[in-house]
């Protein structure tokens, strides 16, 4: 029992890590928040989850590996180019809020946005067939060594046991609280600061497209 415990709060901890730091799925999350409301920002989050499941299921199937192999370098340009897509429509919509409304005109699209980003992001296909792969297989995973940035630094801090379902059920609790408790946070936020939305909305549109130029810049060089 006190295993499973512990395989599950584990988990629970890495989909946080996972989930938390800024990129362009909180970009999608934290824009959808400010303008439409907690519900459109959770269903952003769900998007990209569910493109998680999808690449576990790749993952179990054996074959995630010829996405990593295949189009890799492609993945590169077409998550580049969504991302400065999705940016064009961010500073649109930062232009035309000047605070909360929760209805902003329009449906949301945020499901759509953050499923198509997270799977032509080549940095979460590589997430799976690393980190990912090691969720599956029963035996020991360094859990922050393959964090961005910070693996190295974190090398050796928490290592685990793997192969455990209570591990994966735990990751996937851990993405659930935070794209349920990071989009109310915002709509908290924006409703006693004026004028927060349209800052969100203008910031989330900087991080998709720094992120889309590195993008399409990594995938054009790949070709030169």
């Amino acid at each position: 029992m006190f295993t499973t415990v512990t395989s599950v709060t584990v988990g629970v901890l890495f989909g946080l890590a996972l989930a938390a730091p800024p990129g362009p799925m909180n970009a999608v999350i934290a824009e959808e928040s400010v303008l439409r409301g907690w519900t459109a920002g959770f269903t952003a989050g769900v998007g990209a989850m569910v493109a998680d499941g999808l690449f576990l299921i790749l993952v179990l199937l054996g074959v995630a590996t010829v996405l990593e192999g295949a189009v890799r370098d492609a993945l590169f340009l077409a998550g580049g180019g969504l991302m400065l897509f999705f940016a064009v429509g961010a500073f649109r919509e930062a232009s035309a809020a000047s605070t909360y409304t929760g209805d902003l005109e329009g449906v949301s699209t945020g499901f759509r946005k953050a499923f198509a980003l997270s799977v032509t992001n080549p940095y979460q296909i590589g997430f799976w067939l690393t980190v990912g792969v090691g969720l599956v297989r029963p035996g020991r995973l360094d859990v922050f060594a393959h964090l961005p940035g910070v693996g190295a630094a974190l090398e050796g801090t928490l290592v685990v046991q793997t192969g455990s379902p209570a591990l994966l059920v735990g990751f996937f609790a851990g993405i659930v609280l935070w794209i349920v408790l990071y989009p109310a946070a915002l709509v908290l936020a924006d409703r006693r600061v004026d004028a927060f939305a349209p800052l969100v909305a203008a910031g989330s549109g900087f991080v998709l497209a720094g992120f889309g130029l590195w993008f399409l810049w990594v995938g054009a060089s790949a070709f030169v």
